[in-house]
């Protein structure tokens, strides 16, 4: 059985790859490292599908290392120890780790010593940012390379590549119309396109001209493709919509999606943390509990691991579904920034300055400042804004009860001044 055309078209060398020119192209610094047979050990950063697996193969033809593959779902300590003690006696090894995000502290020290001692130079490639999800000690020791998605030109130069190279489809008599569907069903994922794109190809072999539009590969697509598969190729959109179904108040929805990302292989950290950030992001104020729940959430999920997490999971998901919602600190938030942007750094006004020495308290730092609690109900109107942002209202408070409670506690204390 041939493999995917995927892995068929998996570039050998830095020409042959199509996009991350910032890395690749000339005079990078990830070329002039394979090109001087110098690289570190290095994190691969970056959506699906985009290269990661491929410039770690590439390394490793190029410098002509052995080279060892793990992947973080199935492999553990003994299996990293083991390569490790392989590699001593070839003096020198690259171990690529796909998913690396998924190994544990334990299975991330193991691989500390080897990388310290360069007995193996480590390429780690993961989806999630590595500042989260790879320990510090390893982290310190190699170079993240951020990996950008593929833009439409190269996704279109892949098909183009594809038919004109691989030996199966350059036999047939294709009529690449529209690439649309394709592009936007892989959702920038190379590896998807290609083998969407066969997928079409094997289809309509037996036509004698195989005209691919947005349509056939829709039609094609609906009856073939699975919705989420457990190489974690379809999270992006799974996750969107669990987070929608979520902020939509849909409790039934929600556990569905988090059932399919389960099912999916899904890591319960990636699921934990996006609600941590849903309860602030769309909830907020309207019930500060869920940031408390989903906190906790997390650190049981990630505690206990599947498949009892899933419980706990659930639990948060139909929580946070069931919640009220606003989202008016986001809103605030990202106001305020809009502000910075549009005005500059404004001087802080002088009365709410520190003046911690004698020459800034002749400059006035402090001077007419009102300690709040020395007034009546702790508060004193005064501005707090610099001069040009003076009055300016970021928070608008949400049409739910506990914030309709906060309008009412600010409008007694600011009056008229932000019009609550």
């Amino acid at each position: 059985m041939k493999p995917p055309l995927a892995e068929r078209m998996r570039p050998e060398t830095l020409e042959d790859l199509v996009g991350q020119e910032h890395l690749a192209g000339n005079k990078s610094i990830l070329r002039s490292s394979i090109e001087q047979a110098k690289i570190p050990s290095m994190i691969l950063w970056g959506p699906p599908g985009t290269g990661k697996t491929t410039i770690a193969n590439i390394i490793a033809h190029t410098l002509q290392l052995p080279f060892f593959t793990l992947s973080a779902i199935s492999s553990g300590v003994k299996d990293v120890r083991e390569i490790i003690e392989i590699s001593k006696s070839k003096d020198h090894a690259i171990l690529f780790i796909d998913e690396i995000h998924r190994f544990n502290k334990g299975q991330q020290d193991a691989l500390l010593g080897a990388v310290e001692k360069g007995i193996i130079t480590l390429i780690g490639a993961t989806t999630e940012n590595p500042s989260f999800e790879v320990n510090s000690a390893l982290l310190s020791r190699c170079q993240v390379y951020v990996l950008k998605p593929l833009q439409q030109k190269d996704l279109v130069r892949l098909l183009e590549i594809a038919m004109q190279k691989d030996e199966t489809l350059k036999t047939l008599n294709i009529d690449l119309q529209e690439t649309e569907a394709l592009i936007n069903i892989s959702g920038g994922d190379a590896r998807k396109l290609l083998n969407l794109f066969e997928l079409v190809a094997d289809t309509l072999s037996n036509e004698a001209t195989i005209a691919i539009t947005d349509k056939v590969v829709m039609d094609i697509a609906q009856k073939r493709i699975a919705l989420y598969d457990k190489s974690g190729e379809q999270h992006y959109d799974i996750i969107s919509a669990f987070i929608k179904s979520i902020r939509g108040s849909d409790p039934n929805a929600a556990v569905y999606w988090l059932a399919r990302m389960i099912e999916g292989g899904e890591d319960v950290k990636f699921i934990a943390r996006r609600m941590v950030i849903l309860a602030s992001e769309d909830i907020g104020n309207a019930n500060p509990t869920a940031l408390v729940l989903a906190n906790a959430a997390f650190d049981a999920a990630n505690k206990i691991g599947f498949p009892e997490s899933r419980i706990i999971l659930s639990q948060c998901a139909v929580y946070l579904a069931s919640s009220a919602k606003s989202n008016a600190s986001y809103t605030a938030i990202d106001l305020a920034m809009a502000a910075v942007i549009q005005k500059g750094d404004l001087p802080v006004p002088l009365h709410i300055r520190n003046a911690p020495t004698k020459l800034m308290k002749n400059l006035d730092y402090g001077k007419g400042y009102e300690y709040s609690h020395s007034y009546e109900n702790n508060f004193s109107a005064q501005e707090y804004l610099p001069d040009q942002l003076a009055g300016s209202k970021f928070y608008e408070p949400g049409k739910n009860a506990r914030e309709e409670e906060l309008r009412r506690y600010l409008k007694a204390l600011w009056k008229d001044k932000y019009n609550y």
